[in-house]
């Protein structure tokens, strides 16, 4: 895998509602912090500023998942 650093454009995966009104959906986010913490067991932990449609979220310990699984992030496809 590739290593995060920050700056690199990534996607968020976001959770979707409950209801399912909302499915999950890739977001593009861009890397603040590599995590490097006693939460943190490897390099794949980062920070990110997610870029939605309606504004900025803030999230901090979002780990890596190729499944794309809710609340993870991802490299782009082709990266």
């Amino acid at each position: 895998m590739t290593k995060p650093t920050v700056g690199r454009v990534v996607h968020y995966v976001s959770y979707g509602t409950p209801g399912g009104e909302y499915g999950s959906e890739c977001r593009a986010a861009v890397i603040t912090e590599v995590c490097q913490d006693e939460q943190a067991s490897d390099e794949s932990c980062v920070a990110l500023a997610v870029l939605n449609p309606t504004g900025l979220f803030f999230n901090e310990h979002v780990c890596h998942n190729d499944d794309k699984t809710g609340g993870s992030w991802h490299w782009p496809e082709g990266s």
